[in-house]
């Protein structure tokens, strides 16, 4: 756990806008994996940014997710079904992305 990170996640009053390393930090993901949630339809971002722009996330709906076993659950089934399609195609062994629907 980086510095920058340990500071944010230790701060007594959180900003009440996010971006998505904040995000990801909070939720106990990896910034890298906030657009796959994203993809999916599991977090959406504040406003309507540009698809090449920056995003926030709002922390108030951060936080209830945060205590969401069933959206944690989804968002974890997410990322591996992303993954398993993702290296599926890699190989070319299509029959690896059986189950995921």
């Amino acid at each position: 756990m980086s510095s920058q990170q340990l500071q944010f996640l230790s701060l007594q009053k959180l900003p009440a806008r996010l971006n998505a390393k904040e995000a990801a930090w909070l939720l106990g993901f990896s910034p890298h994996e906030i657009p796959i949630l994203m993809s999916g339809g599991l977090l959406k971002p504040l406003g309507h940014p540009p698809a090449n722009g920056p995003k926030y996330f709002s922390a108030t709906i951060i936080e209830e997710y945060r205590r969401d076993e069933k959206w944690l659950a989804r968002t974890s089934d997410r990322i591996v079904q992303f993954w398993r399609t993702r290296n599926a195609r890699k190989s070319g062994n299509i029959e690896n992305q059986q189950g995921l629907d």
